[in-house]
């Protein structure tokens, strides 16, 4: 299915470009996100009337998300878990025990903006982890893991 993106989708393209995807993924989650429209020429009509407007919010949200970075970069966030005497967690730290620990501090975000790639923290320790705020703006923290005190 052609669609056309109503902002910058990593990996796929930026707001404006007309791209092919599997029709699932266009009608399951782009479409209904109001991340794109089908790509008929009505809608390419309607899109080329509101680019103006469309590109000035998408500047917002990418200031927005390299002002929240800048704050982010370099911060060492801390997350208190239960552990055992090894080291080892009761439980684990995931995506969304760091996402609340930034929302903490005063910054804005939310656990799919945290990446995990080897999956949730399960011993005490400070782990080197992104967040990725926009495509364009990725921020780098340190998470010190701790054992909460009882």
């Amino acid at each position: 299915m052609q669609i056309i993106l109503l902002e910058k989708i990593g990996g796929l393209g930026n707001l404006g470009d007309i791209v092919t995807v599997k029709n699932g993924y266009a009608r399951n989650f782009l479409i209904p996100q109001g991340k794109a429209k089908r790509a008929t020429e009505a809608n390419k009509a309607e899109f080329e009337a509101r680019r103006a407007e469309l590109e000035a919010r998408q500047a917002e949200i990418l200031a927005d998300a390299l002002a929240r970075k800048e704050k982010l970069d370099g911060q060492v966030i801390t997350v208190a878990q239960k552990a055992g005497v090894d080291g080892r967690l009761f439980g684990s730290v995931t995506n969304a025990d760091i996402a609340s620990a930034i929302v903490a501090t005063g910054i804005k975000a939310e656990k799919a903006n945290v990446r995990l790639p080897e999956g949730p923290f399960k011993a005490i320790g400070e782990y080197e982890v992104e967040i990725a705020l926009h495509s364009d703006a990725v921020a780098k923290v340190t998470v010190a893991v701790v054992a909460a005190a009882e």
